[in-house]
């Protein structure tokens, strides 16, 4: 974006991986060996993957498959996701972005599990928010909203008043089911039509509004 668009809000809601995290060297070694694996197209799983709990991705790309097999391939994916850090870096202005953030309502809500989310967001650098949605926390995977719901109710505010930060196709998708506004963050977010999209999070900048009006968040 060049010109400033400013979104009010109440709450933010961040994705981590494509929006916090960079983490597609990763994503891209597990996933495309796994494709492999089944005989499957790479290139067409990545456009599956990004943004998904692993056994929601895979129930997709092989739907003959049983819920019980994918939870186990899952497990498997996770632990070698978890040990693997190779490449996971922070998004470019992700640390400023976290720091203007503290004592404001904020939480993370990702699609990974406490182990995978911790172990990311420290090899990136990047401080844990206190209100943390992961895998563990609900019952259905993005693009389903309830990650976001729950984030929003967990900090008291109304899913209205809460802006959505978010990189993947079903991230946002999630976002708006929530009814929230969304702002995509990356080329991959263009794609799928947000409320606005920003490079990185070197662009993004928060303000207190002051005696009880919210957050003012502007994007250049």
């Amino acid at each position: 974006m060049t010109a400033t668009a400013v979104f009010p809000a109440r709450a933010l809601l961040l994705d981590m991986d494509g929006t916090l995290v960079n983490s597609d060297a990763v994503v891209e070694r597990i996933w495309r060996r796994w494709a492999d694996l089944h005989g499957l197209d790479g290139d067409e799983v990545m456009k599956v993957v990004h943004g998904r709990q692993g056994h929601a991705s895979m129930a997709l790309l092989l739907p003959d498959r049983s819920l019980e097999q994918n939870l186990a391939d899952n497990a498997r994916m996770l632990a070698a996701e978890t040990s693997d850090m190779d490449g996971v870096v922070p998004v470019p202005g992700a640390p400023e972005f976290l720091a203007s953030l503290r004592g404001l309502p904020h939480a993370l809500v990702t699609s990974a599990d406490v182990g995978l989310s911790t172990a990311r967001m420290a090899a990136a650098g990047l401080a844990l928010p206190d209100v943390r949605v992961t895998a563990e926390s609900v019952g259905a995977s993005k693009p389903d909203p309830e990650g976001f719901l729950k984030a929003a109710a967990e900090l008291g505010v109304a899913p209205a008043d809460c802006l959505v930060f978010e990189d993947s196709g079903a991230g946002i998708a999630a976002g708006r089911a929530a009814g929230m506004r969304v702002i995509g963050v990356g080329p991959r977010a263009a794609y799928h039509r947000p409320d606005a999209v920003v490079r990185d999070l070197t662009g993004v900048r928060v303000e207190n509004a002051g005696d009880g009006a919210g957050l003012r968040v502007h994007l250049a």
